[in-house]
């Protein structure tokens, strides 16, 4: 069995400052842990998120030229103040809202074209 003190969501980037301003300006925070042009960590709600910048051996590995399948995924308490927020940065979501059984949901995507679901229960 494996055993483990905690679990996080990790994003290697290429374009570390970028990445890191979106995310500090999305969550309204700085970074918890950061390291200059190496490391950040978010502390959100029940999960940490770190953005690392990859060595340089391993950059390719990190090339977001094709659209990845990581999501992260956000429930909001307004959907529609969310999407102001994030067009206001200059985010915008590329899409009208999804009405699903769950609630209403948009994606958004960060500077390197990770994908965000921004979901509003119903």
């Amino acid at each position: 069995m494996l055993q483990y003190n905690t679990a996080f969501v990790a994003l290697g980037t290429t374009n570390f400052e970028l990445v890191v301003n979106f995310y500090s300006q999305l969550l309204s925070q700085q970074p918890h842990l950061y390291q200059p042009k190496r490391y950040a960590q978010f502390d959100l709600l029940g999960l940490r998120l770190g953005i690392f910048q990859p060595q340089l051996s391993h950059e390719k590995e990190f090339d977001h030229s094709l659209q990845s399948g990581f999501s992260l995924c956000l429930e909001v308490e307004n959907l529609e103040a969310a999407i102001a927020f994030l067009t206001n940065l200059g985010y915008p979501p590329h899409r009208k809202i999804n009405v699903a059984s769950h609630g209403q949901e948009i994606y958004v995507y960060d500077p390197d074209g990770n994908r965000l679901i921004l979901h509003q229960s119903s």
